[in-house]
């Protein structure tokens, strides 16, 4: 098989992500900043392309415009003269004046790229997921078992069960059962405390999918999603549905992470800065691409203030190109492009977006602020949380969001004394 001509991908990103809000309140899911550098959708795509898979269509929806600029933008290096294509495709309208009323129903108001394009394989990837992952493994597994459908899988602790869909196989990977978010999951025979999840990474023959598709179409109490309606179906209807276990060479299960959610979503940046982080985004083997801009390396300087030397310091953090740290210090934290933070300021287990501002004076703790924040001077964010909650969004684990563009009103420095 010749993975360029004959596979084509389908990458769902029209998702409103709304456990991740106030990240998603201007933007889709699968735009929002991750890691320094990169946006979440960057995984996915890069996937397909070191993968050799480069016929991808995105489905986009909610507040897709930065979305689409940044496909648009960042992923238009592909050689088009030989069919190579990241194209994203907003609801078609095919069947009256609705947006995507599901995952699959998404694939299906797009099933003209399979009468086209006319693949071996259909590649079905959600865009919200951070994980390195060869596909090549995947559709060898699919291609050995003369597979009607194969889903990539890994193994869960069984009380994550109600947020994937759990699958169950024989010892041939053949999959009997698929339950979506149970509460009482199928448990490893060998394992009653895990389960195999679904990683909502899906392979069908393009003629199956095209006749799942339809039949799910016509069914009006279907809610046109993979895992709630097409899987079990295939899987009760007689269709050799198979599993692929997602596995690292060493025999270990390869990282995959959910960042639904805002908790989800800075451990998973924290990470990052770990000694042995669980994604290498320095592994030049495996790049990850994304819109490179155009700015200066990063600076960190030392400051004058008063005519007193104030020095930089930064400890186990990421700063990003055209980044100014004068006066500064920052720990344990993520700065991403573009970011400025002037003398006095400390900053500390956070994650600061780009064309973020910072002023003097300033502490910041276990907080993300969101792009285009100008913080001014003498700010504490972070370290009274009963304060914070008036102004900001703050979740259960502590962690204080500060939303794009946001700007302090006069009432905040009345109320904190400043």
């Amino acid at each position: 098989m010749q993975i360029e001509k004959d596979v084509f991908a389908y990458v769902l990103a029209g998702g409103k992500g709304e456990r991740l809000y106030p990240l998603t309140k201007k933007r889709a899911k699968p735009a929002v900043p991750f890691g320094g550098k990169f946006r979440i959708i960057d995984f996915v795509l890069s996937n397909c392309v070191n993968s050799g898979i480069k016929r991808i269509a995105v489905a986009t929806q909610y507040k897709a415009w930065s979305l689409r600029r940044h496909i648009a933008l960042g992923w238009n290096f592909l050689n088009v003269r030989f069919n190579e294509y990241i194209v994203d495709v907003p609801p078609q309208q095919i069947e009256g004046e609705k947006w995507y009323l599901g995952t699959a129903d998404a694939v299906f108001q797009n099933l003209y790229f399979i009468e086209q394009e006319k693949p071996k394989i259909v590649l079905v990837l959600s865009s919200d997921h951070i994980y390195k992952m060869d596909y090549r493994d995947l559709i060898k597994t699919h291609i050995e078992n003369d597979a009607d459908i194969t889903l990539s899988a890994l193994v869960i602790d069984k009380e994550l069960s109600s947020s994937f869909g759990i699958i169950e196989a024989d010892p041939n990977g053949k999959i009997t059962n698929f339950k979506e978010k149970p509460n009482n999951p199928p448990v490893l025979k060998d394992n009653p405390n895990k389960c195999l999840a679904s990683m909502g990474i899906y392979i069908f023959k393009p003629e199956v999918l095209v006749e799942l598709l339809i039949h799910d179409a016509e069914v009006k109490t279907s809610s046109h999603d993979f895992g709630k309606d097409i899987i079990p179906y295939a899987i009760h209807h007689g269709y050799n549905v198979y599993v692929h276990k997602f596995i690292n060479k060493d025999g270990s299960f390869g990282y995959w992470q959910d960042v639904g959610t805002i908790n989800a979503f800075y451990l998973a940046n924290m990470d990052i800065l770990s000694p042995n982080p669980k994604i290498d985004l320095f592994d030049r083997s495996w790049p990850i691409y994304t819109n490179s801009r155009q700015f200066p390396p990063c600076k960190i300087t030392e400051a004058y203030e008063n005519g007193e030397l104030i020095e930089s310091k930064v400890e186990n953090s990421i700063i990003g190109e055209g980044s100014i740290i004068s006066g500064a210090q920052v720990k344990n934290s993520i700065l991403f492009y573009n970011v400025k933070v002037k003398a006095g300021s400390e900053i500390e287990d956070s994650i600061i977006f780009p064309g973020v501002r910072i002023g003097k004076n300033v502490k910041i703790k276990k907080a993300m602020i969101d792009k285009n924040v100008n913080i001014p001077d003498n700010i504490k964010i972070g370290y009274d949380l009963e304060f914070d909650k008036k102004y900001f969004y703050v979740t259960q684990s502590n962690i204080v969001v500060i939303e794009r563009d946001f700007v302090f009103p006069k009432k905040f420095y009345e109320e904190e004394g400043g």
